[in-house]
């Protein structure tokens, strides 16, 4: 069933026929499209590790787009970075920051209440900490070590997580998000877009599921942190909603499948939507694969090498050395033919992003 009404039959999809789609819907070949259309395309891009978002970005964009093109974006206030839902760090744009924010920012508020009192963070003590970092933006950004300055010299602890958990409470009530640089570090503004209209939410989820599909409902509940049944209210206004089913399971795209070709090699970075834009990552790596990408489970996701979008390995860029090229090198985990490491060799060396 489309988003717009009339019973059709489903298209029925195999696993790598999803795969095939998705990585197509992801930009995974690269495109035309500059750093801010590629993030409003796809509304938000995993951000908990600043260098693999901006990565993550450049090899969606068109030909040529480097790291410090990504960079201009947040200079420019195209591109922000903050914590639109799930308590996780996003790169978005300022109008889909608002929107999210405006549907998740509550919940995500009530949902902290017991940490803020496990840290003796009691709103007398955060309007103080808002209105010392507020008038302070207004005269200039700042960054994270002069925040925590900022405050540890009006008296307020930052230690024992007090000071990040007064950035993410600030930046979740739409006072705050990271913006431009100073070097390679980001610096906080004051947030600017407001008053975004509920019914953007529905922009949002075809966004969502254009940039990702094919996806499940649970997906993308998942994902913006709020009710099933929300979402799919949301979903069934979108006219271009098109049903399919992966494997048996039933799934959304926008518009009509067209499977493409093979995919081949692709690198992609650290915390990439390949992987953390889904609740169920079955469709794309095995479970050794994902113990493999989460060492320890420890919560940090490494770069990973897809091969026709099934998770092969990790790879990762080794230190600065006088005595050897910084080329990536891979580690494979699961099994894979002399041609097919050749041609993983051959990505790692054209990497242009180290």
């Amino acid at each position: 069933m489309s988003g717009a009404g009339a019973s059709v039959s489903v298209v029925e999809l195999t696993a790598t026929e999803a795969r095939r789609l998705r990585h197509d819907a992801q930009l995974l070949n690269g495109s035309d499209l500059s750093p801010t259309e590629v993030v409003t395309r796809a509304v938000a891009l995993q951000g908990q590790d600043l260098p693999g978002v901006l990565r993550a970005i450049a090899i969606r964009s068109r030909p040529g787009t480097t790291l410090d093109d990504v960079r201009a974006a947040f200079d420019a206030g195209d591109l922000v970075r903050s914590w639109p839902m799930r308590g996780t760090l996003f790169a978005t744009t300022p109008a889909h920051l608002a929107t999210i924010l405006q549907h998740t920012g509550e919940r995500t508020r009530r949902a902290t209440t017991r940490r803020r009192a496990q840290l003796e963070l009691e709103d007398a003590l955060i309007d103080r900490a808002r209105g010392i970092l507020r008038d302070a933006l207004q005269d200039r950004p700042r960054t994270r070590a002069e925040t925590l300055a900022l405050w540890q010299g009006a008296g307020i602890a930052t230690d024992g997580g007090r000071g990040y958990h007064l950035l993410f409470h600030l930046a979740v009530e739409g006072l705050i998000h990271w913006g431009p640089f100073s070097g390679t570090e980001q610096q906080l503004v004051l947030t600017t877009a407001k008053g975004a209209d509920p019914d953007d939410l529905v922009g949002v989820v075809r966004g969502y599921v254009g940039a990702r599909g094919p996806v499940t409902a649970d997906d993308a509940a998942w994902w913006l942190k709020l009710p099933k049944t929300l979402v799919r209210q949301v979903a069934a206004r979108i006219a271009e909603l098109t049903a399919v089913s992966v494997e048996g399971v039933p799934a959304w795209v926008i518009g009509d499948p067209e499977v493409p070709d093979p995919s081949g090699v692709t690198l992609v970075p650290a915390f990439d939507e390949w992987i953390l834009g889904y609740a169920d990552r079955s469709l794309v790596a095995s479970p050794g694969m994902l113990a493999a990408q989460v060492p320890g489970n420890n919560g940090v996701f490494r770069p990973a090498v897809l091969v026709d979008g099934v998770v092969v390995g990790t790879w990762r860029v080794p230190p600065r050395s006088a005595k050897a090229p910084r080329t990536p090198q891979a580690e494979l985990v699961e099994r894979t033919n002399a041609a097919t490491r050749k041609a993983i060799d051959r990505a790692l060396a054209a990497w242009p992003h180290a």
